[in-house]
């Protein structure tokens, strides 16, 4: 009877402290969200809830993490919550908004420099998941630090910040708490998500409130560590017809596998790498299929630089690149910083005055980040093990981080295969190939490729990746 008492008095001491916690983190910061009604070059009212806010991390809340939240357009009480991260790092959640799987997109068919007109996405994840959309690290978007000391990030500073972020959000937000969450992201945020979601595991292991219900993770086009994904560009170039057979057999004879750090003495090797370089270099690599963009300064990288110019003047990009013959995926992004630069739009967002030292940039490359996480495969195969649910698709004409390097690593994990590879559809027409792998009764693996997709393939396959996306969180086979 006196365990039976004990017992009781714990349950009643963790409820009670949950609610004066919850109470106290959002007393703190109630002013720091805001319900998003009307948005500027959106005709009328949203039709969604759309908030944005400020989470304050750090001691004295020096670091303030910006972001979006869409509430689920079908059952926000029943349907899960996606915790998004971007890639880069520092790619703002609002590319991932309104040029991957939110509520909002751009009429790119309209723009002409001047403020950009918001059209509605039908094929928005938004129908069967909340979503919040966050700005991370600091210095990405609209995130800030409020110190005068140079903030520098990492992948484990990262981790630990995305995790923080989330206690303090859905301490802010109790209703969404019993709400089975994801993780989910692409590209680098693709290597992210597994480091956040095994951190949320550490959390609630160790009893740290509130209790996460985590159920699984999703990664579009993700690497797991630098050397694996580019050794893999050149068997995927020879699979797809980018260099002949006679030139992938000497590179496999002479560099063994290694193309990344080949050995400088290697001259056969080095040798032949010139030779597939030449064969590669002006194809797109996010898309195998897409004009390569040629604006750009002689002698460099051309997407780096590329990038720049739209960063720097965004209208003088969209003016040069009207003078090509050819149409590039990247002058669909000039909308962009036209349009979260335009004060009245930062005003409807309720980013703060001031606190934005720079323009607002989609993809902020100046960040001072140390990548000391150098492979994420072991959190792949812990989260496995503890019986987590993952999705992990590829666009099929993505030479940045090739499928063939995802299946990589996937087989590297030595799960039964469940499901034998097979096509899976969209209105009767193959949409990409399917496999799923089985750890144990809980614990399952979803390989997908997107035919036709880029490195970002909703953005290109958005219908697609609409279908896959919500298969798989209604628990229904592709």
């Amino acid at each position: 009877m006196a365990e039976y008492v004990s017992s009781k008095l714990r349950l009643n001491f963790n409820a009670l402290f949950l609610f004066i916690l919850a109470y106290a983190y959002a007393s703190a910061s109630a002013a720091d969200s805001n319900i998003i009604k009307t948005l500027p070059g959106y005709p009328g009212t949203l039709p969604f809830k759309l908030e944005t806010g400020y989470i304050s991390l750090g001691e004295n809340g020096e670091r303030q993490l910006f972001y979006y939240f869409v509430e689920s357009e079908g059952d926000p009480n029943k349907d899960p919550l996606l915790f998004w991260t971007m890639g880069g790092p520092g790619c703002s959640g609002f590319s991932a908004l309104v040029y991957e799987i939110g509520p909002l997109t751009f009429d790119i068919s309209t723009f002409n420099g001047s403020l950009p007109d918001l059209v509605y996405n039908p094929y928005s994840w938004t129908k069967f998941a909340s979503i919040i959309f966050i700005d991370a690290p600091v210095g990405t978007g609209f995130s800030y630090i409020n110190t005068s000391q140079v903030f520098t990030s990492s992948d484990t500073k990262s981790t630990w910040d995305h995790y923080m972020f989330l206690r303090k959000w859905l301490l802010n937000h109790p209703s969404f708490i019993k709400n089975r969450l994801y993780v989910g992201g692409h590209s680098y945020g693709g290597k992210a998500v597994p480091m956040i979601a095994l951190e949320i595991v550490k959390g609630n292991e160790a009893g740290l409130q509130p209790r996460i219900r985590l159920k699984g993770y999703v990664t579009g086009n993700a690497p797991i560590d630098q050397v694996q994904y580019f050794n893999e560009r050149i068997p995927y170039a020879h699979r797809v017809a980018l260099i002949s057979d006679e030139y992938y057999e000497r590179a496999m004879s002479s560099c063994k596998g290694e193309y990344l750090n080949p050995d400088p003495n290697n001259y056969e090797c080095l040798d032949v790498l010139q030779l597939i370089d030449q064969c590669t270099d002006n194809i797109n690599l996010n898309h195998i299929l897409l004009p390569k963009c040629t604006l750009s300064p002689p002698n460099g990288d051309e997407f780096t630089e590329r990038r720049m110019i739209i960063e720097n003047d965004p209208i003088d990009f969209l003016l040069m690149s009207k003078q090509e013959d050819q149409w590039c995926l990247l002058e669909n992004h000039v909308a962009s910083y036209v349009w979260a630069n335009d004060p009245s739009v930062q005003e409807a967002l309720y980013v703060r005055k001031g606190m934005i030292k720079d323009d607002w940039k989609r993809c902020n490359r100046s960040l001072l980040y140390e990548y000391d996480v150098e492979s994420v495969l072991p959190h792949h195969q812990l989260l496995l093990d503890k019986g987590y649910e993952a999705l992990v698709y590829s666009g099929d004409h993505d030479l940045t981080v090739p499928y063939t390097s995802t299946l990589k690593w996937i087989h590297s994990l030595n799960l039964t295969i469940e499901d034998e590879w097979r096509p899976w559809t969209v209105d009767g027409q193959v949409a990409g190939y399917t496999e799923k792998y089985k750890k144990s009764d809980l614990a399952s693996l979803t390989f997908v490729t997107v035919k036709g997709a880029s490195h970002v393939a909703p953005e290109y396959m958005p219908e697609q990746c609409f279908a896959m996306a919500k298969r798989w969180f209604s628990l229904f086979p592709l």
